[in-house]
């Protein structure tokens, strides 16, 4: 059993020689088997795998005490299953896995894909014009997303009926209470919560929603300005497609080092559209007459905190994917707090 480019066994977190016997059948094969931890993401822990000529992705749970709902490997399976073939590209599903046995959690399997993945939304060492083509490419899937028949990929059931606002709203804030410490404490993203409490709109509005949507969960084609795999579904729902499309525009309020933001980069130079411009390509594309409002930025902002605050506490327990998880989820969850409350200020 080996791990490639040099990474350190301590990268797997579970035992190889069971999940290579659990592979014979799939992979047909009975050479040694190769893993290699990706880099990257800060939640569920991704791996390469190789066999011989057979490769795959597999995507696991975290070891160690995980919230409620959180991690949900069986329902990213499930999108995958679901939109495979479809007007969203996503990797070929191969196999779902419930048995703890093999590598400690639940898992499952998927295509390898062979492309581009910028964890940088200014994606460097582009020129310009292709630069610009990826964005129209991310805005056009995006736009598909929400465009899916619900019925016809038999969706209709993901998530729960009912104002996704309001049942966000609660859920999210009932984990920060548990995630907060005297250490972690963070006031910005309390007054958020506080601000989008009053102001929730009434609406039952729902398509399938991404639910972390950004450049980095995207694989772009080896050659060419095209999106050809939307990665990291364990986010997604059944939500309002203004949440996705709130969360996408972040980057041009965070910095580089914030996420891969866009924030004080010389746009029209590196041929990134402005946020109002790649937003007016979204609404086309989408055929919505629908528009973001201050509400759907906060809520998206609020979400980025939470959710980061979430990585911090997996990191300091010692669950996290990334070796410095805490510092990381940390300083995003303050930076996501900050530029929230910057968007209503003093609003009453």
């Amino acid at each position: 059993m080996t791990t490639s480019n040099g990474a350190d066994a301590r990268d797997i977190d579970f035992e190889p020689a069971r999940l290579a016997e659990y592979l014979k059948p799939l992979s047909g094969s009975a050479e040694s088997l190769t893993i290699e931890r990706t880099q990257g993401g800060m939640s569920n822990p991704t791996y390469y795998l190789r066999r011989g000529d057979w490769q795959a992705v597999l995507r696991k749970q975290p070891r160690g005490v995980l919230m409620p709902s959180a991690h949900a490997i069986d329902r990213e399976f499930r999108v995958l299953s679901a939109l495979y073939g479809s007007a969203v590209p996503v990797p070929a599903p191969l196999q779902y896995c419930a048995d703890r046995e093999v590598v400690g959690t639940p898992f499952y399997l998927m295509q390898r894909l062979q492309g581009r993945v910028f964890d940088q939304f200014s994606t460097p060492g582009l020129e310009p014009d292709e630069r610009r083509a990826i964005y129209d490419a991310m805005a056009r899937t995006m736009a598909a997303i929400h465009r899916l028949d619900l019925n016809q990929i038999g969706l209709t059931d993901y998530g729960r009926p009912g104002n996704y606002f309001a049942r966000q709203l609660s859920r999210w804030s009932q984990q920060w209470s548990q995630f907060r410490t005297g250490d972690d404490d963070n006031p910005a993203l309390d007054r958020m919560i506080a601000w989008l409490a009053e102001r929730v709109p009434d609406t039952s509005v729902q398509t399938l929603c991404h639910g972390d949507y950004r450049m980095s969960n995207l694989m772009i084609d080896a050659t060419e300005p095209r999106v050809i795999a939307v990665l990291d579904w364990e986010l997604s729902t059944l939500g309002h497609p203004l949440v996705d499309v709130a969360y996408n525009s972040q980057a041009w309020r965070m910095a580089p080092d914030e996420n891969g933001g866009l924030l004080g980069l010389p746009l029209n130079a590196l041929g990134i559209p402005r946020e109002e411009e790649y937003l007016e390509r979204y609404y086309g594309f989408a055929a919505s007459s629908e528009r973001m409002t201050t509400f759907h930025r906060v809520f998206a902002m609020f979400r980025g905190a939470v959710g980061s605050a979430s990585v911090a506490v997996r990191g300091a327990a010692g669950s996290g994917v990334l070796p410095d998880a805490a510092r990381v989820g940390r300083k995003l969850s303050l930076a996501y707090a900050t530029r929230g409350v910057q968007l209503f200020g003093d609003s009453p």
